[in-house]
């Protein structure tokens, strides 16, 4: 194994670090066996000299593993979502989407960051609550999510410790629009959350970190690779972000506007943000086949009939946008009738993500047609 100088040397001359390479130097940062002026030449270095797709999928890797990783009830599979905005001005999308996702009957437990370079942090917003504590240990998380569903806590010694120090260097050094780091600071937080579905939000323009369309692409792109990689259902939508999100904009502000949207009373642009527009990210065929045998298209023993016209018609496609209240997929039945709980595990069955966040499908409508008699 390379000493750290050496690892600098290797990527400050444009060298592949391996597997073993990256993680050595995330344990030293993790174990704090490290300078700190050593960590920041080596972010300079990734900086300079960029990372190969799977240098930047082993960094995430190790920065989510260098702690605790997230584990929830069996009951919960297929609510845990989360969604993350690259950073912009007066953003507080996260305030109002978390307690609307757990609404839904999501659970989400977003681990977030202060603000870097000029864009604000979720961490630093809510700081300005008195009395606010955002450092909440795994098991606090899992009793606040049964609770209240859903929670917004910063890195802690047993949470991706990693990225709690290399998110605070990268602000010192100038390293902070790395493409590899940026994608491994989000996605190892997100990693160690054990999520079933993840939407970006990927800024570009004046106000954000990447000013052009092309770069913000490029981003998205790789943060669903990785993503989808971890095992983590992927999406990401670009926005623009020019000037600002919402009329308000610095910590205390931002919250007090937070809690006005989540009164209805939020500004225009916020307000749709949270409740419009919405991305099918993915419906589980096994539960729709499930259902429609129950409800005669198929056979639960040998020689049972079968009713040929029994079955369901989608009404979205993966990737489609779909707005509150339209009806996705259409159910064909006779004799029996769906129950409320098969119509319930139709509804689970459709995952959606929007502009900043994944959502569940609670939102839209399940249209049902009778059949006539045969």
């Amino acid at each position: 194994m390379l000493l750290i100088p050496d690892l600098i040397k290797k990527k400050r001359d444009g060298a592949v670090l391996s597997d073993e390479d990256i993680g050595a130097f995330i344990q030293a940062v993790t174990k704090k066996n490290i300078q700190e002026c050593q960590t920041g030449a080596m972010l300079m270095a990734i900086w300079q000299k960029g990372m190969v797709a799977t240098e930047t999928e082993t960094l995430t890797r190790e920065m989510m593993s260098s702690g605790d990783v997230m584990s929830w009830p069996t009951e919960w599979a297929g609510l845990v979502v989360d969604k993350h905005s690259t950073g912009g001005v007066g953003d507080k999308v996260s305030l109002v989407m978390a307690p609307a996702l757990a609404a839904c009957g999501c659970k989400v437990p977003m681990i977030s960051g202060r603000g870097l370079a000029h864009t604000g942090g979720t961490l630093d917003k809510l700081e300005s609550i008195p009395g606010f504590n955002i450092h909440q240990s795994a098991e606090q998380i899992l009793q606040i999510l049964s609770s209240v569903g859903c929670c917004i806590v910063g890195q802690t010694e047993m949470l991706v410790p990693a990225d709690r120090v290399l998110y605070s260097l990268r602000d010192a050094t100038s390293t902070v629009d790395s493409l590899p780091l940026i994608t491994a600071s989000i996605l190892s937080k997100k990693g160690a959350e054990s999520l079933f579905a993840l939407v970006l939000d990927v800024k570009f323009g004046r106000a954000a970190l990447y000013k052009d369309l092309d770069s913000a692409k490029e981003l998205a792109q790789g943060l669903m690779d990785v993503g989808n990689s971890l095992g983590i259902r992927t999406a990401a939508i670009l926005s623009s972000m020019d000037g600002t999100i919402g009329r308000c904009v610095g910590n205390s502000l931002e919250v007090i506007e937070a809690l006005q949207a989540l009164k209805g009373n939020g500004p225009e642009d916020l307000m749709e943000l949270v409740t419009t527009l919405g991305v099918v990210l993915d419906v589980d065929g096994l539960v729709l086949a499930g259902v429609l045998q129950k409800l005669g298209a198929g056979r639960s023993k040998v020689g049972e009939a079968v009713n040929h016209s029994v079955g369901a018609e989608m009404l979205v496609s993966l990737g489609q946008r779909v707005r509150k209240g339209v009806p996705w997929l259409r159910l064909h039945y006779e004799d029996p009738a769906p129950t409320l709980d098969q119509i319930n595990q139709l509804q689970k069955a459709l995952v959606l993500g929007t502009n900043e966040s994944t959502e569940t499908q609670q939102k839209h409508t399940l249209v049902r047609e009778l059949l006539l008699p045969r």
